[in-house]
């Protein structure tokens, strides 16, 4: 889980920066680049990173209940 959060946020933020770089340059498909930077942020990384959190806190549970 963690090696695919890890690769999630690098295209999430490699897309981003590549799109930066499209805008500051004004080159052709910017919005669409930038754009797909967002989906990835926002549809994936965000959405992962609360699901680990998550899956650690009921891990943290589940080993107080056992003790």
């Amino acid at each position: 889980m963690k090696k695919s959060f890890y690769i999630l946020g690098f295209l999430s933020f490699f897309t981003l920066g590549i799109g930066a770089m499209f805008e500051f340059l004004s080159w052709p498909y910017r919005g669409i680049i930038v754009f797909v930077g967002f989906l990835f942020l926002n549809f994936g990384l965000i959405p992962a990173y609360f699901y680990q959190k998550y899956q650690q806190e009921q891990t943290k549970l589940k080993d107080q209940t056992l003790n």
